[in-house]
């Protein structure tokens, strides 16, 4: 690390127990001089063991997975616990606060702003301290997203795969565990270097995501998903004991996720009528939606067409859109 981070942490991650506090991220504002952000964290330790990080909140429209956490956190206790568990349940905090994907702060996307920066904007510092001070010290996270408020998701795992033919073993294999309905890898090419997926790998730590669902909202069937698959992984990994959930039923189906022809985009500005619904299968060419002209109610809608056949995955949730906006994803059965 070429800077010390500017966050401190009132709580010992090396402390056996059942900890709670919060990281301090300095923040002189007009209405207080020498304040400070509290950013909501947690760890459970127990002797050696998988040292994992838990989070949420890296958009803080998503609530599946902060929800899922809380509950976790809530539940288990040290007996129950092999290492080290630490919960980052709102890690933007600012934009969890504000149930919005970005921080009311500096307007800051969390996981587009890795590596991050020490003397950076408020998200930028949140962002060095996960990947330079939070990462080194784990061997596992789990970074729960969902659609947030402008998509919605048929619950997913989510995964990039390596270069490395053993990671790309144990990330599938993570993959099955948690078990939601569907689970999709990136291409090992990937160029997005600012996540924390890029983070996570860049610092040797096994990584999982998730799409759980989204439109703003939270479901029982995608907290479940949340709830049972993150057990399950800490089950898996020695960092639970007692009993998992059981396995998945029926297993998770495997897909890919392909940049380019795998999405479709609003060719205009407009009112987004869907012509395909989530999980339903499609084929190259087929209609995916009209774009009605609220201002010119007599013109013809302007028709957007999937490239590619595969799974819908992810759906456009507000009916008002952008040029350049996604309105759908698919996924497309991952050769093995």
């Amino acid at each position: 690390m070429a800077r010390p981070s500017r966050l401190s942490s009132e709580v010992d991650f090396e402390r056996d127990g059942k900890h709670t506090g919060f990281l301090r991220l300095p923040h002189s504002v007009h209405r207080s001089a020498y304040g400070w952000l509290p950013i909501p964290i947690a760890c459970v330790k127990n002797g050696e063991g998988p040292r994992v990080l838990l989070m949420a909140g890296n958009h803080g429209d998503e609530y599946e997975g902060q929800v899922a956490l809380m509950k976790l956190l809530r539940a288990i206790q040290p007996d129950q616990v092999k290492g080290r568990i630490v919960f980052l349940t709102a890690a933007n905090f600012p934009a969890a606060f504000a149930g919005s994907r970005t921080s009311p702060i500096d307007d800051g996307n969390l996981n587009r702003m890795f590596p991050g920066d020490a003397d950076g904007t408020v998200t930028q510092q949140i962002a060095y301290w996960i990947e330079n001070v939070m990462l080194p010290q784990c061997d596992y996270v789990v970074d729960l997203h969902s659609g947030g408020s402008s998509l919605m998701y048929v619950p997913s795992g989510l995964a990039r795969l390596s270069p490395d033919a053993e990671r790309n073993r144990r990330t599938i294999e993570l993959l099955r565990v948690f078990g939601a309905p569907c689970a999709y890898v990136g291409s090992a090419t990937g160029t997005e270097d600012r996540t924390l997926t890029a983070a996570a790998a860049r610092q040797g730590v096994m990584h999982l995501s998730s799409e759980l669902g989204g439109g703003g909202q939270v479901t029982p069937a995608c907290l479940k998903v949340a709830e049972e698959g993150v057990r399950r992984v800490l089950h898996h990994i020695g960092s639970l004991t007692g009993t998992a959930p059981p396995p998945a039923d029926p297993p998770t189906r495997l897909l890919e996720v392909k940049a380019g022809a795998h999405y479709v985009y609003a060719p205009d500005a407009g009112l987004f009528e869907p012509l395909a619904e989530l999980g339903q299968e499609v084929q190259a060419g087929d209609p995916a939606g009209l774009i009605h002209f609220q201002d010119t109610p007599w013109r013809e809608p302007t028709m957007a067409r999937f490239a590619a056949a595969g799974l819908v995955l992810c759906k456009r949730v507000p009916g008002r859109s952008e040029r350049g906006d996604c309105l759908f994803h698919l996924g497309a059965d991952l050769a093995m």
